[in-house]
């Protein structure tokens, strides 16, 4: 149920932004991305923290850190081999086509970094695992509302492109939902939050893609998010 609410949101959104498009000046396009790729930026920080900082005996120290680093160095490795950030790009040549769109220029960059910033992070993943163990929808429908007004942002500096994130994103967390429900004795806290922690990392990559222009290729990094699960799932065979 989250997961279609949050396709929902992501339709109508992207219609509003696109209702809007043509009608904000050049100069208004680009605050709007800069502003909305810092508080991209922001939401990772404060998850990648949240994940890394702990408090032990009255001292704030950290954790996780060898772990973040050999996950996106891992996964970086095996994204950048199989080039998933050009199999995305590719996709979204596949539906520029399929809705005969031709005169769009920035639909492709529309639909990869939308699908991106809806689907990676904390709450897609956590969420998702929520509805799909418990049933449980909160976590999902607070992310809908701020996928709503991302894709707004999106869809009116973006295009049309942007429209499209709705698909991948009903395809990731509805498949999460359904397989968290398949391996619920298997999953545990640790690899949730490992998970959540590596996701946060890769959001605040693409915010500052967003502000900066491509900086990283972050549909490469994506394989980072299952290397703290598949650590964590090891760990717990040999406990």
């Amino acid at each position: 149920m989250g997961t279609v609410v949050n396709v929902l949101a992501i339709v109508v959104g992207s219609i509003l932004g696109l209702s809007l498009r043509g009608k904000l000046s050049q100069r208004f396009q680009d605050i709007l991305m800069q502003v909305l790729g810092i508080a991209t930026m922001f939401i990772g920080v404060s998850g990648a923290l949240k994940g890394m900082l702990v408090i032990e005996n009255g001292k704030l120290d950290t954790s996780n850190v060898m772990l973040m680093i050999v996950s996106l160095v891992l996964g970086a490795l095996i994204g950048e081999g199989f080039r998933l950030e050009q199999r995305m790009e590719q996709l979204g040549e596949w539906f520029k086509r399929l809705a005969k769109i031709r005169d769009d220029s920035c639909f492709v960059e529309g639909f990869v970094n939308a699908s991106l910033v809806v689907c990676i992070g904390a709450m897609a993943v956590v969420g998702a695992i929520e509805d799909g163990i418990a049933g449980n929808s909160a976590i999902l429908f607070a992310k809908a509302m701020l996928d709503f007004v991302i894709v707004m942002v999106f869809a009116s500096t973006l295009g049309i492109g942007v429209l499209f994130s709705a698909i991948p994103l009903g395809l990731y967390q509805g498949s999460i939902s359904i397989f968290a429900r398949i391996i619920k004795p298997l999953l545990t806290e640790e690899m949730i939050t490992s998970l959540s922690f590596v996701g946060a990392i890769l959001i605040f990559a693409v915010g500052v893609n967003l502000s900066f222009g491509k900086k990283f290729r972050v549909g490469n990094m994506l394989p980072a998010l299952f290397v703290p699960v598949l650590y964590e799932f090891i760990i717990q065979l040999f406990r």
